[in-house]
């Protein structure tokens, strides 16, 4: 059910008042991602962090705009007790927008997670012309001891623990596509909440803020490798791959030929996440299956001067079920997938891939007719399969 909102009202003695709202944009009539900065700054008792969070609760504004590599964060606030709090504001107009911005509060709190406390320090003296984090933080009423806090900055810096917070009008992002973003930040350990923030105008020209929380994710990463049929992965403790250069030489190699391979792709699903270029002879594109239970694994075999594509799920999971159901409709699905698509039997459960060979991979000219193949392929089993295994989930939960 989609979620809808009643227009609030003023009532007094002469009857009520419906309160027009103002939407995120740059005109009259509107209210900006500067302005909603500046209030969340002024007020940080607007954003409802204690129904998402309560470990982050009252936190104190730091600064606005902090500069890191991956971009300025829009908002920065830090509980007394050292625990960061990251916000970003945005537009929700668009489905690309939405996987932008959710990436990127991601990547800053990728980025933070390899600073110390001297780091943001350093960078929010340089943003505050001089003003020290600590100070701030005092001057809000916290007797907080310098080392002690600090030390906890640092741990949950380095832990990358956060609480991410993208604040914006009208945000309509499903769940499942937010798991999706979150599983390509592996080690993290943060919750990820969605607020709304409307703003109405008062008769007086006062403005009254209503913030809604859409969803909160509490979520400890953990490192998942989605692994094909008939694969496996094994363990290698070693720290030094200049033991191995043949190793390390391969594993650069692949990783090279999964960049290019993503630099020239083009998706028409603005919700599927994009995979890291893995070191292995193959990446995942997870698909909308609780706990990324199903995936399409995109892999060259060097030897044969194969690349292909195929849906691969985990067994006895929901992302199993979905694979099942879009078999059974195997005739609508070979016709909507078209090429050479073929769906058999694998280890007891179906298989469907598309593969082409081209010729020895390390050439160049090879190389580009098998990208020119493989681009539109996962492009077009993306389309076909991503909505198939939404439904199939959705149809499972309701049953």
């Amino acid at each position: 059910m989609s979620r809808q909102h009643a227009t609030p009202l003023l009532i007094h003695a002469d009857g009520a008042i419906p309160l027009p709202p103002l939407s995120l944009g740059a005109g009259a009539e509107q209210v900006s991602e500067a302005e909603v900065q500046a209030l969340i700054h002024a007020h940080p008792a607007c954003l409802p962090i204690a129904e998402i969070d309560p470990v982050f609760a009252n936190p104190v504004a730091i600064c606005t705009e902090l500069n890191t590599s991956a971009g300025p964060i829009d908002n920065l606030l830090v509980t007394p007790g050292g625990l960061p709090v990251l916000v970003e504001c945005k537009l929700w107009r668009n489905p690309e927008g939405r996987r932008e911005v959710v990436g990127q509060i991601l990547d800053y709190a990728k980025e933070l997670s390899r600073w110390s406390s001297a780091d943001l320090q350093r960078e929010v003296s340089r943003r505050c012309n001089g003003a020290s984090l600590l100070e701030s933080v005092r001057a809000a009423g916290h007797a907080v001891d310098e080392i002690a806090f600090n030390d906890a900055l640092t741990l949950n810096l380095r832990r990358g623990r956060f609480l991410l917070l993208i604040v914006g009008d009208g945000i309509r992002e499903g769940v499942e596509a937010i798991a999706e973003y979150l599983q390509a930040h592996a080690g993290l350990h943060f919750t990820l909440g969605l607020v709304e923030m409307p703003i109405y105008v008062m008769p007086d020209g006062g403005r009254l803020v209503v913030p809604r929380v859409l969803a909160r994710t509490q979520t400890i990463i953990r490192q998942v490798v989605a692994v094909p049929d008939g694969m496996a992965v094994i363990e290698d403790n070693r720290t030094d791959t200049a033991a191995d250069p043949e190793t390390a030489a391969i594993s650069s190699e692949r990783q090279v030929f999964w960049a290019d391979f993503l630099s020239g792709l083009s998706l028409d699903d603005p919700e599927q996440s994009i995979p890291a270029p893995y070191k292995l002879g193959y990446i995942a594109f997870t698909l909308p299956a609780p706990g990324g239970s199903a995936w399409l694994t995109v892999y060259r075999d060097v030897r044969a001067g194969e690349v292909g594509v195929s849906l691969s799920s985990n067994r006895n999971s929901a992302g199993e079920t979905a694979m099942l159901s879009i078999a059974d409709d195997w005739d609508e699905v070979r016709r909507e997938l078209g090429g050479s698509v073929t769906l058999t039997e694998r280890q007891g459960r179906p298989f469907i891939n598309d593969g082409s060979r081209f010729g020895p991979l390390d050439q160049p000219a090879n190389r580009e007719r098998a990208f020119a193949w493989l681009r539109p392929r996962v492009n077009e089993f993306v389309n076909v399969l991503r909505p198939r295994v939404r439904a199939a989930v959705a149809n499972l939960s309701g049953n």
